[in-house]
């Protein structure tokens, strides 16, 4: 793939070796650990990858063997890495973790990535054409930490231009990387200038001081044309803007094991109106030619959305964040209607939570569509646990006593 062909979707930033321990405890006492890979960003393009999109993870690794392993390793997905670049002068970032009581985040978590090749990624040495050339690109505020250099990457990628894809990005608030205390508005900037954004409640309310919930936190953030606010186990949601374009994307022609929406760069995808399962509308779900005006909904629509979430069985909680997002924006890819983007957002996250590390395979869009589909009180009812994602069966037959 040339590194400037067009992509579903392009995720920047860095992604760490990451070294699981061999048994529970401490740090101090664990006497070996496995190796994996870990990084917000490169963990959204894992996931779309393996669900048949075409994804670009753009970064900067060191030339080392574990910039080797990172490269190898995510490329396995089906990612593009071809626009990862090599630094012969910066090591390639690592972490450990502890095993105990991830399910409760009551575990340790040591970084080594101060210096690391991917901290000095910058307008200068990171080929911009491939990163703007998707329909979305995905980001989180984990990369502004790193450094003022990517801090002004960010800005760059932000700014309102012809050739901007739609922005999606993940607040990931994490106070231990900023080096004072301009994170949270520096973070707040950035989601204003944000197509789509995901943003927990707690870090809302540990970055903004916004303790008011969800409805709090988008009369701060009014700009995005789509605000998901994350509220941990009550569930997820999701604000539309009422300017926002209407109509699904529609599927091009292309290989069968490729998912290949319809062009929506330049555009915000709202949610569709028609229930699930119910036969689409052709007026407007089919194909739009550039230019051609979108028709809208005949009734109106509501402009915010929650579902809850799903009753689960946590084996680890790293990477469920990642895993809602990349859940959601595969929904918006295929213009389905906004209770099913989140209700997929749920999926993809239970897929991470039922599942060691930090990435899991989401499960076949066959088996997720027939979950997202079932009716609210079905959807209730719905525990997953270890391995659902392995039994692609009708909904009743993945409940768990």
């Amino acid at each position: 793939m040339n590194a400037h062909d067009a992509v579903d979707v392009v995720a920047l930033g860095e992604s760490m070796v990451t070294f699981l321990p061999s048994r529970p405890g401490r740090l101090a006492d664990v006497p070996s650990f496995d190796r994996a890979i870990g990084g917000a960003e490169s963990n959204v393009a894992c996931g779309l990858a393996a669900a048949g999109f075409a994804v670009r993870w753009v970064s900067r690794v060191g030339a080392d063997g574990f910039g080797d392993h990172l490269v190898e390793a995510i490329g396995g997905y089906g990612v593009d890495v071809s626009s990862v670049g090599r630094d012969p002068s910066r090591p390639t970032g690592v972490y450990f973790r502890t095993a105990g009581d991830r399910a409760t985040d009551a575990h340790e978590v040591a970084y080594y990535r101060a210096g690391s090749a991917a901290s000095a990624m910058s307008v200068e040495n990171v080929d911009l054409s491939a990163v703007r050339a998707a329909q979305v690109l995905h980001l989180s505020g984990i990369t502004a930490a790193l450094s003022d250099t990517c801090l002004s990457l960010m800005h760059e990628l932000t700014a309102p231009r012809p050739d901007r894809p739609l922005v999606s990005f993940d607040v990931n608030h994490r106070a231990g990387l900023w080096r004072d205390a301009e994170g949270p508005g520096v973070l707040l900037e950035l989601a204003r200038r944000a197509d789509i954004v995901f943003v927990g409640e707690d870090e809302a309310e540990e970055a903004w001081r916004i303790a008011g919930g969800p409805a709090a936190i988008r009369a701060v953030l009014p700009e995005p044309s789509v605000l998901v606010v994350k509220q941990g186990a009550k569930g997820a949601t999701a604000f539309v803007s009422a300017a926002a374009e209407w109509g699904p994307a529609a599927p091009r022609g292309g290989a069968a094991n490729r998912c290949s929406p319809a062009p929506l760069k330049g555009r915000v995808v709202a949610a569709g109106s028609r229930a699930a399962g119910a036969a689409p509308d052709p007026q407007r779900a089919a194909p739009r030619k550039r230019g051609q005006a979108a028709t809208p909904p005949a009734q109106p629509q509501p402009t915010s959305t929650f579902v809850p979430a799903l009753a689960v069985d946590v084996v680890a909680t790293t990477g469920a964040g990642d895993a809602f997002a990349a859940g959601f924006l595969s929904a918006t890819l295929r213009g389905l209607p906004l209770r099913d983007r989140l209700r997929h957002g749920h999926l993809w996250a239970a897929a991470a939570l039922t599942a060691p590390g930090d990435l899991a395979v989401p499960p076949t869009r066959a088996h997720a569509d027939r979950l997202a589909a079932v009716g609210d009180a079905a959807w209730g009812t719905l525990r997953l646990g270890p391995g659902w994602t392995q039994a692609d069966t009708a909904p009743e037959e993945v409940r768990t006593p």
